[in-house]
């Protein structure tokens, strides 16, 4: 990025972002590659992944299933041997769930929970245990509003409980791996218009729903999250651990 300060640069540092297909890890590869990093994006979805490294030469693409335990080690070893670890983790995959508890089954929750958490947590201590003694490195759990207030009637039971626990997961972590020099933080968008809130923005009653909601009055635009992820990431926030940072446009401050 031109102009950016000294302590946003992340040039020689190697970040991995977590379904990084689409949506905002689509945004998060893209504003850390223009901060200086390697980014080893990862997701299912390769072909959208290849897509992304044919426009951004710093973007290397991982297929990878985060549920998959062989998978999440093929990829921390990919991202470790750029340059002997990894800088950044962007816990960014995710699924949504049926907004009504009483139609979500045992199987939909358990499986929200392992793609929302489980993995996620997974990564990350397999991140740290890959990382050399004298290596810090910042994690990013992205989680959100759904996680700290009701939004019935969208949200989902299994989705709360999975987007809460991260923010819970964030904090313990944080203390256990401070001293080794590993910051760990909890990103909380609000709502944006994404794959995943796919019909959220065009339906005029469910937008009109968001606006009412929100201080600002609207949903998020694309890449107003991005400057909250960077700061995490960077040498900006390198006093900032255990943190939860919203970026909601009010809503939880109601």
């Amino acid at each position: 990025m031109a102009g950016l300060p000294a302590m946003f640069d992340l040039t020689g540092r190697v970040a991995v972002v977590t379904g990084a297909s689409s949506g905002l890890g689509d945004g998060f590869a893209r504003t850390l590659v223009k901060a200086g990093a390697t980014v080893v994006a990862a997701a299912r979805r390769v072909d959208r992944l290849e897509k992304l490294a044919a426009e951004l030469p710093d973007v290397v693409p991982v297929a990878c299933d985060i549920t998959d335990a062989a998978d999440r080690e093929r990829l921390i070893a990919a991202a470790s041997e750029i340059n002997g670890g990894i800088d950044v983790l962007v816990n960014n995959a995710g699924r949504p769930g049926p907004p009504d508890a009483l139609s979500e089954t045992a199987a939909e929750f358990d499986s929200i929970l392992e793609v929302n958490l489980t993995s996620g947590f997974h990564l990350s201590a397999a991140a740290v245990k890959a990382l050399p003694d004298d290596r810090g490195a910042s994690i990013i759990n992205v989680s959100s509003v759904i996680g700290l207030v009701s939004t019935a009637p969208i949200g989902g039971a299994g989705y709360a409980a999975s987007k809460a626990a991260v923010i819970g997961i964030t904090r313990e972590l944080a203390g256990q791996w401070g001293r080794r020099g590993v910051r760990v933080n909890a990103l909380v968008p609000g709502w944006f218009d994404t794959e995943m809130t796919d019909g959220l923005f065009t339906d005029e009653r469910s937008a009109t729903w968001v606006r009412r909601n929100t201080m600002l009055n609207r949903g998020g635009r694309e890449g107003e999250v991005d400057g909250a992820m960077l700061f995490l990431a960077s040498d900006a926030s390198s006093y900032v651990t255990g943190h939860v940072l919203t970026v909601d446009g009010g809503w939880t401050a109601r």
